[in-house]
C-alpha cells in the first residue's frame, strides 16, 4: 500500500502551456512597432509651429520615445497629433499634445516633464502637488461689485482610474463611462438634483433651450477634440447633465471624461466656489463607492488629458467689464504679476460703451483650489479699484501689484 499518495500526471495543458503560448498568433494590437520610415523622414514639420509641444520636442527626443507605447497602445505620435495639426497662422500659444491614458506621463516622461515645467511655470517633477477644497480657507469672494461683476464660474475635469482618456478610449469604454456618470449624476439629491441629456438624442427645440440657458453651445466639438480624436463617434455617449437650478453642470465624454461647472450671475464668486466644491466632493465620493476613484498622482494632482490642465484643473474666470484698466499700457504686465489672464468676450452692455473680459487664474498645479480662487478674488477687486482711479483721474501707481 501506498504510505503516501502516488504523485499526479501533470496535465499536458499544464506541461505544455509555454509552448502552446508561443504558438498562438500575436494580437494586432500588440504589434506597436509597426514598419516605420526612419525617425528623420517621420519627424513631423514644425516650422512656425507655436505650441509649447514644438519647443520641447527635438529629432533626439523623437528617435528615443517614437517606438514606445502605453500598455494600451498609445504613442509619442499620438500624443503630439494635436500640435502638429496647429495652424501656422495661430498667434495663440497652446499646448500641442494630449495623454491618451495616465500611463502616458510616465512613458513618455522625457516629452512631459519639461513641458510641464515650460507651461506651469517652472513646476518640478520632485514636487508634490496638495488639493484644498475647504471654503472656510477662502477670504471674502462674496460680494465682488456687481456694476462690474456680470457672471462668475469655477470649473475643472476629470478622468476616472482603470479608463483609457478621451483621445484614445474606445466605443465600450466610452459607453461604459457614460453609464457610470449617469448612474453617479442620478444618485446626487438635494440642490444637486437633476436632469441627464444624452446628446444623441436631444431634439431641436431641447437644444435651442438649453443653449438658452448657457448650458449648451454653438460649437460643441473644439479644434483640439478634432485633431487629437476625442470627437470619435460623435455624439455616441455623450452627454450634459445639469440640477434643477440649472448652475451646476457636468459634460460627459467631452476632453476628460468629466467637465464640472459651477456658474451663476452677479458677483458672489464664494457661493459659485461653495457649490463647486460640495458638488465635486458629492460626485467623487459616489465615484469611490463604485471602485472607479478619478485618477490622481501626487506629482501631477488630478491627471487630466491636457498637460496644461493638471493639477486642480480648475479654472475660476469672471465676466467683468473694464471701461478703463483694460486700455491701460501696463493692463498685460498687471495681469501677469496677479498670476491671472485674459481673454476678451467681445460682449458689450446695451447701455454702456464697454469691453468685458473674461479674467481668471493663470495656474493650474502647484497651487490648492482655495488658493487659485484666492487669487482671483483678491485680482479682481484691484482691478475694479484701479479702474475706479483712471476714471476718477487719480494714479494707480501705489494700487500696482508686486509679483504674486
Amino acid at each position: 500500500m501506498w504510505k503516501l499518495k502516488p504523485p499526479l500526471e501533470m496535465p499536458l495543458s499544464l506541461k505544455y502551456k509555454h509552448t502552446l503560448e508561443q504558438l498562438i498568433p500575436r494580437d494586432p494590437g500588440t504589434l506597436i512597432n509597426l514598419k516605420k520610415l526612419t525617425a528623420e523622414e517621420e519627424f513631423p514639420c514644425l516650422d512656425n509651429n507655436l505650441t509649447y509641444m514644438a519647443n520641447v520636442l527635438t529629432i533626439k527626443m523623437y528617435k528615443r520615445l517614437r517606438g514606445r507605447a502605453t500598455q494600451s497602445g498609445f504613442t509619442l505620435d499620438d500624443v503630439i497629433q494635436p500640435g502638429v495639426e496647429i495652424s501656422e497662422n495661430s498667434c495663440t500659444r497652446t499646448v500641442g499634445c494630449v495623454a491618451g491614458d495616465v500611463e502616458s506621463y510616465n512613458v513618455f516622461m522625457q516629452f512631459f516633464d519639461p513641458l510641464i515645467e515650460l507651461c506651469h511655470h517652472g513646476y518640478q517633477p520632485s514636487e508634490m502637488h496638495k488639493s484644498d477644497m475647504n471654503v472656510e480657507n477662502l477670504k471674502g469672494g462674496a460680494d465682488l461689485d456687481e456694476q462690474y461683476v456680470l457672471t462668475c464660474r469655477v470649473s475643472t475635469g476629470r478622468n476616472v482610474d482603470e479608463f483609457c482618456f478621451p483621445p484614445h478610449c474606445s466605443r465600450g469604454e466610452r459607453r461604459a463611462l457614460e453609464k457610470l456618470a449617469v448612474a453617479a449624476l442620478n444618485a446626487l439629491d438635494g440642490e444637486f438634483k437633476g436632469t441627464y441629456h444624452s446628446l444623441k438624442n436631444l431634439s431641436e427645440e431641447e437644444c435651442q433651450r438649453l443653449t438658452t440657458a448657457g448650458i449648451l453651445s454653438d460649437n460643441l466639438i473644439s479644434p483640439l477634440m478634432l485633431s487629437s480624436g476625442m470627437a470619435r463617434d460623435w455624439p455616441d455617449a455623450r452627454g450634459v447633465w445639469h440640477n434643477d437650478m440649472k448652475n451646476f453642470i457636468v459634460w460627459v465624454n467631452k476632453e476628460d471624461h468629466l467637465r464640472i461647472t459651477s456658474m451663476q450671475q452677479g458677483g458672489n464668486m464664494k457661493q459659485v466656489f461653495t457649490r463647486y466644491c460640495l458638488g465635486l466632493q458629492k460626485l467623487e465620493e459616489i465615484y469611490h463607492q463604485k471602485k472607479h476613484p478619478f485618477t490622481w498622482k501626487d506629482n501631477l494632482g488630478y491627471v487630466l488629458t491636457c498637460p496644461s490642465d493638471l493639477g486642480t484643473g480648475l479654472r475660476a474666470c469672471v465676466h467683468i467689464r473694464l471701461k478703463y484698466i483694460s486700455k491701460h499700457e501696463k493692463f498685460g504686465e498687471i495681469l501677469q504679476r496677479l498670476r491671472l489672464e485674459k481673454n476678451f468676450t467681445g460682449a458689450a452692455c446695451a447701455s454702456v460703451e464697454s469691453e468685458v473680459w473674461d479674467i481668471s487664474n493663470a495656474d493650474r498645479i502647484g497651487f490648492s483650489e482655495v488658493q487659485l480662487l484666492q487669487l482671483v478674488v483678491d485680482g479682481i477687486k484691484l482691478l475694479i479699484n484701479m479702474d475706479k482711479y483712471i476714471e476718477q483721474g487719480r494714479p494707480i501707481d501705489d494700487l500696482f501689484p508686486t509679483q504674486k
